[in-house]
């Protein structure tokens, strides 16, 4: 494991989840690399919750990521390469996401600009309307 972290990896995706997302990914790494035939029990539940915290957190991460690659100009085409997901599931992950972040008042303002969000609405088309 990475110094400063416990050298036995959680067990339990409670625990799992309550690191950092970026050190879950080098704590995942780290063990999935020391792993061997032999490991014990412990090893494999351990690379159980770990990699379940790693998707729990990517999947709440994604949505932002999907906004920031339409920002950018990508089109559902290239995200759904990205991503591995078809342009629906793009489309119906991206809509829920901005339509909490739309909502969510940060000091009088959405997290999301709504403008914005509509801009890519238009932009996006028919592909949109599910």
């Amino acid at each position: 494991m990475n110094p400063g972290r416990p050298t036995d990896p959680p067990v339990r995706f409670a625990d799992a989840e309550e690191i950092n997302p970026f050190q879950l990914l080098l704590d995942l790494h780290d063990h999935a690399v020391a792993g061997t035939p032999e490991s014990g029990l412990d090893d494999v539940l351990a690379e159980l919750a770990l990699s379940a915290a790693v998707v729990s957190w990517w999947t709440r991460w994604q949505p932002s990521t999907i906004h920031s690659a339409l920002r950018a100009g990508a089109d559902l085409t290239d995200i759904a390469e990205a991503t591995g997901l078809d342009a629906g599931d793009v489309v119906d992950r991206w809509r829920r996401w901005a339509d909490v972040q739309t909502r969510l008042d940060i000091s009088g303002r959405p997290s999301v600009d709504p403008v914005e969000v509509q801009a890519i609405e238009r932009r996006l088309g028919s592909g949109m309307v599910r």
